[in-house]
């Protein structure tokens, strides 16, 4: 073997561990926190077995507890090359360092028992670390909208300018799609059922000989289990494998978080367009290898991206639910390998995007007012009008005084004038008799706004500020589960 054979850069690596996702994410879906969950499962059901009668030693618990992290990995590769099955390989090598514990692991599981379960404990932490970026994305954009609450922009529906809103009241329509992930999340870490202890077709049959025929004791131990493990139920009832419904509705939820940050990034990128806000550019950061001018939105393109790919998976979990034949196949475990961990690792980095985004929002308010200037006259209209029938004239008149300029006035700008006149025309019109002062009164941006600012301190006082509280509570609690 040559040193570039060697070389990590010899072989594919995933850009998510080693370009976009987070430490702390990438080691959950690490190897290290899976087969030490493996072999904290076989503690838990030796250790609950024991509780209920098995003669299971003292000592052979003492091993086990002993040993749980300190995973020989490379006897694990030289057991599954001999077994062709992951499962028993971690097995023997667990008795391996906890001789006295050999013949009591896994008694009476399936391989699920602890796949399954582990994958259950793995969703559930990895929905708290998302929470936990969730909680401070929504803490930047509470920051920001209440800096920029009462700054006038333009409002768009079908991308064409509309009534004015505030730059601060379109960040809590960011937020609030954000508050909605975070019900959604918090619900599925909530009531994330267990597998539980439920043998191979899910009939417990094993268990129920361990026990002699004692159903009392087979439920207990499902309990116990459960509870060892930091669940509040296992699920009611399940084949081999609990039902991987569970696993669209987590990624159901994953992927609502991406679809947020995604309808986000594309806003920053049209804002950006604009020249009205910018995402962070870093003093030695290039735009593009030619024009060495720009300053290209990269971080929100990239949120889209990654949002996309996860957008992609969230069906994949339904389809494999969809073919899950009887008490199960094996055609999930491939496709789940890939599907789950890469959904939770594409939105950390989603949010991790995000969290510098938020952080470091550029707004531009000469543009943003500039931007305003050239399409407000058009939106005082109704006003105008009010205006000119108070001054004695008629409605439909000053109608068609207004329409005339307004489509002269548009055409200008369009045709390059510097900015929108069309007061000045309907001032300089002795059919509109309304003076230039008295118009530019009626198109002070901040009459057009509404309730806006007023709605983003609301929003923050009586839905934002709650959740984060609550929130960060219901974080401390989940940092002390197992």
């Amino acid at each position: 073997m040559t040193a570039s054979d060697r070389s990590p850069h010899a072989t594919f690596q995933s850009p998510l561990a080693d370009r976009y996702a987070s430490k702390a994410m990438l080691a959950l879906w690490g190897g290290q926190t899976r087969y030490g969950l493996w072999r904290r499962l076989w503690l838990a059901l030796a250790e609950s077995q024991q509780a209920l009668g098995i003669a299971i030693p003292d000592e052979a618990i003492a091993e086990m507890r002993a040993h749980l992290d300190d995973i020989d990995f490379t006897a694990v590769a030289a057991y599954e090359k001999s077994f062709r099955h992951d499962v028993m390989a971690h097995v023997h090598a667990f008795g391996d360092v906890a001789p006295a514990a050999r013949k009591f692991i896994h008694l009476g599981a399936t391989s699920c028992y602890v796949t399954d379960n582990t994958e259950l404990v793995l969703m559930r932490r990895g929905l708290s670390l998302l929470r936990e970026k969730l909680l401070d994305v929504l803490d930047a954009l509470g920051t920001f909208a209440r800096e920029w609450k009462d700054v006038p922009a333009l409002g768009y529906t079908h991308l064409q300018p509309a009534q004015l809103t505030t730059v601060g009241k379109r960040a809590t329509l960011w937020m609030q799609d954000l508050l909605l992930d975070l019900e959604d999340l918090e619900y599925r870490i909530d009531s994330l059922p267990f597998r539980g202890v439920k043998g191979t077709t899910g009939t417990q049959a094993s268990f129920l000989t361990l026990f002699d025929g004692d159903h009392a004791k087979v439920r207990e131990l499902d309990r116990m289990v459960c509870e060892r493990m930091g669940f509040k139920a296992s699920i009611p009832v399940s084949g081999q494998t609990y039902s991987r419904k569970v696993d669209a509705q987590v990624l159901g939820v994953v992927a609502g978080i991406a679809a947020t940050a995604s309808k986000f990034s594309g806003d920053i990128r049209m804002l950006q367009a604009f020249g009205e806000l910018e995402e962070p550019f870093e003093k030695n950061q290039i735009g593009s290898s030619a024009m060495a001018y720009k300053r290209n939105p990269m971080r929100s393109e990239r949120i889209a991206a990654l949002a996309r790919f996860v957008l992609s998976l969230e069906p994949n979990a339904n389809q494999t639910h969809a073919v899950q034949y009887f008490e199960r196949t094996l055609d999930d475990s491939a496709n789940r390998r890939l599907a789950i961990p890469e959904s939770f690792l594409a939105t950390d980095a989603i949010l991790v995007l995000m969290q510098n985004v938020t952080r470091g929002l550029e707004v531009h308010p000469a543009r943003i007012r500039r931007r305003v200037d050239d399409e407000l006259p058009f939106m005082a209209t109704e006003e105008l009008i009010v205006r000119f029938v108070r001054a004695g004239g008629d409605r439909q008149e000053a109608h068609e005084i207004i329409r005339g300029h307004s489509i002269a006035a548009a055409r200008a700008v369009k045709d390059g004038a510097p900015r929108n006149d069309m007061l000045e025309r309907l001032a300089a019109d002795p059919a509109f008799g309304v003076s230039l002062e008295d118009l530019q009164s009626v198109a002070e941006p901040a009459r057009f706004v509404g309730r806006a600012p007023q709605q983003v301190e609301e929003f923050l006082d009586e839905h934002v500020a709650p959740w984060l509280a609550r929130e960060r509570a219901a974080a401390d609690v989940e940092e002390v589960r197992v």
